[in-house]
């Protein structure tokens, strides 16, 4: 006999978990007891969001499902928060709650809610398990529904009185046999034959590459696409990182926060190639105006998000990289050169803005100088306010990652999702980028750094502002400056060193560029305080 406690751990183990990051309570105690005498490494976090903020870092940088476990009732809806981030982002994630027992649902027991009812708009798929014999399907379902397809999180509540039932023996399902659920992988032929008809007879064209090329690991079908073509690209948010800033095809990330030469150049396109983005307000404000005046080629593996925003001409719907590749293979370069000379010459008439300071740290500039001295493949993790987009616009990602919340925008997601990220490349440079509002939001996970010697390196950004939310006030509140001054911040160095982690504070560009390569050089979690001028603009 075995009991769903134990099959839920060995349905892990089968499906190659090595790590989990979570939170216990009595509701999930049964099953922690037998992860006890598993292999599987937990990460023990303070705080059950960032449980989910992770196990989503560790996902986006294995490339492979992250896993995060916490209790019933608030343990359960503290995760909600995370779920819904990786939802927006499309990150593949399965997250497992305990629940009160069967007989009791509903009944408004202490520590019940509905998790799954709770979850519905932002799961790709939730499962209230009531058999234990039902565990080992639903498990395999999971993680395959989580991981194929458009990928998102997966939702696994199990009742206490589950997770103690014992049956006969244990079987694991060797693949997942889902009605109903088929994601298309290859683009339609004829779609993309219209594609390169397009793309042959445009004047001014122009690749807009989002976070589905990262998730579908097309880096390398894109800039092979990109070259073959001559068509210069721009990103949006989520596709910083697949085309190094630095490279000649490359405009830049477009949006409200973008850079001036890449919006110029998508809105005088006459033919934009959306590759796994789906270009929503951030990103484009005025889609329908674009669509008007160019036509749109689309490529996506969900065909819900073709044509969410924008108008489309010629839809594919099919595995980015899978549809690259065969774009890549059949596309000539066409383009005329007084398009690339226009829109290169966008390029060089916006230069990147910031000068270095002596008396505070200017965070363009800082940026710019962390990016050089960077390793190749190195991870960096902003989190949201001004701090992601001196990040975005600022960064040059060459062999490694950029990772952010570019769909919900949440604050806090920096420090958790580095940890993830290292534990997932333990031999990579991570360094979490954020202000001093969202490092207070996740500043509890300094207790899972140290526990769990995660040596990840955290920059803070110090303006004792809400930096983003003060430009809105300034420029449409008249500068009536409410609940965004932040008073009351402590000695953030004062409170690494209570921590036991190496701290300093920058009060100038020079001083931050030589406390960042001792930083880097740091064997050890190391947090470096920059203090940034209030006025200092977020573009």
């Amino acid at each position: 006999m075995i009991s769903g406690a134990e099959i839920m751990v060995k349905c892990l183990e089968k499906e190659g978990v090595s790590v989990t990051f979570g939170y216990p309570g009595a509701a999930i105690c049964p099953f922690y007891d037998y992860l006890y005498k598993s292999q599987i490494r937990h990460v023990l976090v303070r705080s059950e969001q960032n449980a989910a903020h992770a196990a989503s870092g560790y996902a986006r940088s294995a490339c492979k499902p992250g896993v995060c476990i916490a209790t019933s009732g608030p343990g359960a809806t503290n995760l909600i928060t995370g779920i819904a981030t990786a939802y927006m982002d499309s990150i593949p994630m399965v997250a497992i709650t305990g629940q009160v027992n069967s007989e009791l649902l509903g009944r408004d027991v202490f520590q019940e809610a509905d998790i799954t009812g709770a979850c519905e708009p932002f799961t790709k798929h939730s499962y209230l398990v009531k058999d234990p014999a039902e565990l080992p399907r639903v498990f395999k379902e999971a993680f395959h529904i989580a991981s194929t397809g458009r990928p998102g999180p997966v939702l696994i509540d199990v009742p206490m009185d589950v997770q103690q039932s014992k049956v006969a023996k244990f079987t694991y399902p060797e693949k997942a046999e889902i009605v109903g659920y088929k994601p298309r992988t290859e683009g339609h032929v004829m779609q993309i034959k219209k594609a390169v008809k397009a793309i042959e007879e445009a004047k001014r064209p122009i690749l807009c590459c989002g976070g589905g090329v990262v998730l579908a690991n097309a880096r390398e079908e894109m800039v092979e696409f990109a070259r073959n073509s001559g068509i210069p690209v721009c990103a949006t948010m989520m596709g910083i990182g697949v085309i190094p800033m630095d490279s000649p095809y490359y405009l830049g990330m477009i949006g409200m926060h973008g850079r001036t030469s890449a919006n110029r150049a998508m809105q005088q396109a006459d033919l934009v190639i959306l590759c796994g983005a789906r270009v929503g307000d951030r990103a484009v404000s005025a889609p329908q105006q674009i669509a008007e005046k160019a036509k749109v080629i689309h490529i996506d593996v969900d065909p819900a998000e073709i044509g969410k925003n924008m108008a489309v001409d010629i839809p594919i719907v099919g595995d980015v990289k899978l549809v690259l590749q065969k774009l890549a293979s059949q596309v000539k370069n066409t383009v005329p050169k007084e398009w690339l000379e226009q829109v290169f010459g966008f390029k060089r008439t916006y230069p990147a803005r910031g000068e270095a300071r002596e008396d505070a740290v200017e965070p363009r500039v800082f940026i710019r100088d962390l990016s050089s001295m960077m390793e190749e493949d190195a991870i960096l993790v902003a989190d949201v306010g001004q701090n992601q987009i001196w990040c975005a616009r600022n960064f040059n990602v060459k062999e490694g990652r950029f990772l952010t919340s570019g769909g919900l925008g949440t604050m806090g997601y920096s420090i958790p999702a580095a940890m993830g990220a290292k534990i997932a490349k333990p031999h990579r440079q991570v360094v979490a980028v954020c202000g001093d509002g969202s490092f207070q939001m996740s500043m509890c996970e300094l207790g899972t750094i140290c526990q769990h010697k995660v040596p990840v390196k955290i920059i803070v950004m110090e303006n004792g502002r809400l930096g983003m939310v003060r430009e809105v006030q300034d420029r449409l509140y008249e500068g009536r400056h409410m609940a965004t001054i932040l008073d009351g911040d402590p000695d953030f160095v004062a409170l690494a060193k209570a921590y036991g982690i190496r701290s300093a504070r920058a009060e100038s560009n020079a001083e931050a560029r030589r406390l960042a390569a001792e930083m880097l050089e740091c064997q050890e979690p190391y947090i470096l305080v920059c203090r940034v001028d209030p006025e200092t603009p977020t573009i």
